[in-house]
């Protein structure tokens, strides 16, 4: 259930190696990585269970829906088999609806080239009224992406369990829910699980393994 997550700007390769190697040894579902080294995991993870995650539009979501679309066919020619890529906030707190389908439907289309990719789209839950996200999941989901993630893990507080709990409500059993943004322990992942997420992302997952009892 965990994506251990290195996607600092100031990652290096040895960041990214160190990444890779505790995601082969403790079986985590993927390694996330910002795009440029998704070819560079890849090659690391060759031959391991676990999956090269790739950011799309991160952290901001400002990209026009075209970039995002090329980024995500790039990184998956480069070896990532999930995205996680970022709402277009303005659009969304605009009102802009069919701005954000098409913003979000600009990767999801990715999945016609590539069928078993698994697209994963963050709502930077801290950043929206509860309305808004609820908006947010209903539009994701309409679009047909395969989860709906709570943050970047960039601004704000983050995953709360009441938020994992709402886009749990809003989006139904059908699809995922990712939380990440402030999950530190194993405590704080069996809180999200608990309240619905069934993937957690994390820059701490090897801390939160070694903290299970």
């Amino acid at each position: 259930m965990i994506d251990s997550t290195n996607v600092k700007a100031t990652a290096t390769k040895s960041d990214i190696e160190k990444l890779c190697k505790e995601a082969a040894r403790y079986d985590f579902q993927c390694a996330v990585v910002n795009s440029v080294y998704a070819k560079f995991a890849a090659k690391l993870l060759e031959g391991s269970k676990v999956k090269v995650c790739s950011t799309v539009g991160f952290p901001f979501g400002t990209s026009l829906p075209e970039v995002k679309a090329f980024e995500a066919i790039k990184t998956v020619e480069n070896g990532a088999e999930e995205l996680d890529m970022v709402i277009d906030l303005s659009a969304l707190k605009s009102g802009d609806y069919e701005l954000v389908k098409q913003d979000v439907a600009a990767v999801v289309d990715v999945k016609r080239l590539f069928k078993e990719v698994i697209v994963k789209v963050i709502i930077e839950t801290d950043y929206l009224a509860n309305e808004e996200k609820i908006i947010a999941c209903k539009l994701v989901k309409e679009v047909g992406a395969d989860f709906v993630k709570t943050s970047t893990g960039f601004f704000g507080k983050g995953a709360t369990v009441e938020d994992v709990k709402l886009m749990r409500r809003t989006v139904g059993k059908e699809m995922g829910v990712k939380a990440a943004g402030g999950i530190r322990t194993y405590a704080d992942a069996v809180a999200m699980t608990q309240a619905g997420a069934n993937r957690i992302g994390t820059s701490t997952a090897v801390q939160i393994i070694e903290g299970a009892p």
